[in-house]
């Protein structure tokens, strides 16, 4: 399927925007924003982008994809007529990559429509009535405004699917099989993922033509500058360890866990800790979700607990810990999720809670970032039960994996 595949490892030396084919008028923006070089993931897609060639990007999270696909798609609607289209799978990241539009459009004079669920058709009909050159949309609304003939594709000659494999995950294969009905064949397409399963090679297969295969990481690895551990701990001792490490790290703390029963019991518990804490998930309406984000953003909270509806919708500079109350079902999820801390070459530490049954979906995850995670033990935490168990008993409370360090019966 891949035309040519282009690997580039984080040992490259530091390069600049200028020499990517990239306008003036964009070049001086990114300069007021402080942008003097391009990630790998941006070095190698943006040249081929502007030239209008289509796009396989796999990068892991954190690593400028956003800006990879902004860029050319602002500078192309530039010079030809038409509109743009970015699919992403979560509100929360529509709106993210809807700001980095906004920031470079206002330049050319462009406006930009998002259209995500859970907020107001009216204020999206507004913005669809100022003729918006770029639209940045979750499937199902856009599928919504499709179908009432709100607005037509016709003329969209570029396509983004973000986080493609987020969105195949979530059931959104069909929308985007029919959004695809609604656009042009004649168009560039770009597809931007974390991963690269099966199921993706397909769609890149059915829905682009020559696509190059832009890698700058293996598919699954973990963001390279997040230290990961891992505690082996009962369900019931979870709580127990999450406030020795709420009192061991002090800053801002993004933690996962499964359910949004579960989001919703672990944020009361760490306000009952004195801890400012918010959470996001699927249950809370777009007002909520959104001011939890911002609060989150701006130091209101300490703790937001999220599910990982919004793991990939969560761009936060300066994150100082993620936590996996549970670890993620889908090995993939892990990845994502620990990539919201370790942003942008920053350093970050990522922990993760598994329960002695859970020896398979560690194994899944460190087959996935082809790592062993590091075993660790609180001082703090007395395994009572633990250690009152016989001999025989024990190996329940262990991973059976030689390379796991067994608990210890010292204090």
């Amino acid at each position: 399927m891949h035309k040519n595949i282009h690997k580039e490892g984080p040992e490259q030396p530091a390069r600049s925007f200028y020499g990517l084919g990239i306008a003036p008028r964009i070049l001086s923006i990114l300069e007021r924003m402080k942008f003097s070089v391009p990630t790998p993931i941006q070095f190698k897609a943006i040249p081929l982008a502007i030239e209008g060639k289509d796009v396989v990007g796999i990068a892991q999270t954190g690593t400028g994809k956003t800006h990879s696909f902004a860029i050319p798609m602002v500078q192309r609607l530039a010079q030809v007529k038409g509109k743009g289209l970015v699919l992403a799978p979560t509100r929360e990241l529509a709106l993210q990559i809807d700001e980095v539009f906004k920031v470079l459009a206002h330049a050319f004079g462009m406006k930009t429509a998002c259209l995500i669920g859970g907020a107001s058709m009216h204020e999206q009909l507004r913005a669809l009535r100022r003729n918006p050159r770029i639209i940045v949309a979750t499937p199902g609304r856009l599928l919504d405004h499709l179908e009432q003939r709100n607005l037509s594709l016709g003329d969209a000659g570029m396509l983004v699917l973000d986080e493609a494999d987020r969105m195949l995950d979530m059931g959104f294969a069909p929308q985007i099989e029919k959004v695809l009905r609604y656009l042009p064949k004649e168009r560039q397409t770009m597809l931007f993922s974390a991963t690269l399963p099966r199921e993706i090679m397909q769609m890149a297969s059915r829905a682009m033509k020559l696509p190059i295969s832009v890698e700058v990481a293996p598919s699954g690895t973990a963001a390279e500058k997040v230290t990961q551990e891992l505690f082996i701990i009962p369900q019931e001792s979870k709580m127990i360890l999450l406030g020795k490490l709420m009192e061991q790290y002090h800053g801002s703390v993004l933690l996962f866990c499964r359910t949004k029963h579960g989001a919703r019991k672990i944020a009361k518990s760490v306000r009952n800790m004195r801890i400012s804490a918010a959470e996001i998930h699927s249950n809370r309406s777009l007002g909520q979700r959104r001011e939890a984000l911002e609060g989150f953003k701006s130091g209101k909270y300490r703790v937001l607990v999220a599910t990982d509806i919004a793991a990939r919708g969560i761009d936060v500079a300066g994150i100082e810990l993620v936590i996996n109350y549970d670890i993620p079902e889908d090995a993939g999820n892990y990845v994502h999720r620990i990539g919201r801390t370790g942003r942008a070459g920053h350093k970050g530490h990522a922990i993760s809670f598994a329960t002695p049954s859970q020896s398979r979906d560690v194994r899944n995850i460190e087959k996935l970032i082809r790592s062993t995670l590091m075993v660790s033990r609180h001082p703090e935490i007395a395994h009572a039960e633990f250690e009152s168990q016989s001999p025989m008993a024990k190996p329940r409370y262990v991973f059976k994996q030689r390379r796991f360090r067994r608990y210890s019966r010292r204090p």
